[in-house]
């Protein structure tokens, strides 16, 4: 993984992140956030990946059906925010796209994505702090203006 900050001004920071063949996106793209100490941010990318699971949120049990994409699969459009967690640090939360080779698609929250061959990601930060708090009664973290 390697990254730029592109621009910063008045508290807006734009960096750009461009991982690399067999990063883990969203570990990856959760660890810049720390180490640059990012708590509220647009997120975007764009790429490929050479497999990867997303998710679609059962509110009856609580969790995540994960739906694995075991081929190369192209990253039609992930967008999604950073906000600081109610551990304080960074919380990612990503939705993708993924396109198949028969121009299909399989969708959901990002969960997983092994790169290949590249993921240009952006990281617009905003000087305003962002927070995730974890809501009981519907078993995930949201924002919490």
């Amino acid at each position: 993984m390697r990254s730029k900050l592109l621009s910063e001004s008045d508290g807006v920071r734009t960096f750009a992140v461009v991982l690399d063949p067999g990063d883990e996106a969203f570990r990856s793209i959760s660890n810049f956030a720390e180490e640059q100490n990012v708590t509220a941010a647009a997120v975007t990318a764009i790429g490929a990946f050479e497999g990867a699971t997303v998710g679609w949120f059962d509110f009856a049990s609580q969790t995540y059906r994960k739906i694995p994409v075991a081929e190369q699969c192209e990253v039609l459009s992930a967008i999604g925010d950073i906000a600081a967690g109610d551990d304080g640090k960074p919380s990612l939360h990503m939705h993708a796209v993924l396109g198949l080779s028969d121009g299909s698609t399989r969708g959901g929250h990002l969960l997983e994505g092994l790169v290949h061959p590249t993921l240009e990601v952006m990281v617009t930060e905003t000087p305003a702090h962002l927070h995730r708090r974890k809501r009981s009664e519907l078993g995930i973290a949201l924002l919490d203006l």
